[in-house]
């Protein structure tokens, strides 16, 4: 395609545009970070001892050692609210699904479930008569 006048323009005032906030965005930036030209670059440095109190690794451990003395309390054990699920039904100690499983999600898979406890619970052979004589033995104990 040819450039066309139109677009030339619009290149044109997009520059100039850029200049113009460039530089109220520079203004900005260094007002935001607090830097000051007509200052000093140079940031004055106070006594560290004024900010800050230095303790060697020596009174450290001791310190701890002392409130551990102290303090000896033990902590109860707490279940925090979460849910316990379980991997094969998806169901939580309460008998929810989760949050995240969506209606139909839900359907499908008791679907599936019903369908596997149904195949699960009948039996397509028939017993033997060692088996016969093992559940009989079950069921007279």
């Amino acid at each position: 395609m040819a450039k066309s006048i139109r677009s030339k323009w619009k290149r044109k005032c997009r520059a100039i545009k850029r200049e113009r906030y460039g530089a109220k965005e520079l203004e900005r930036l260094k007002k935001t970070l607090g830097i000051n030209e007509n200052g000093t670059q140079d940031v004055e440095m106070s006594d560290i001892s004024n900010i800050a109190t230095i303790v060697d690794a020596k009174t450290i451990k001791e310190n701890t050692k002392a409130n551990d003395n102290i303090t000896n309390v033990e902590e109860m054990d707490t279940d925090n609210g979460g849910r316990v699920y379980n991997k094969k039904t998806m169901l939580d100690q309460y008998g929810n699904y989760p949050v995240w499983m969506s209606k139909r999600k839900i359907a499908k898979h008791k679907k599936g479930r019903a369908k596997s406890q149904k195949a699960n619970s009948r039996s397509h052979k028939r017993l033997t008569r060692k088996q016969k004589k093992a559940a009989k033995q079950k069921s007279s104990m």
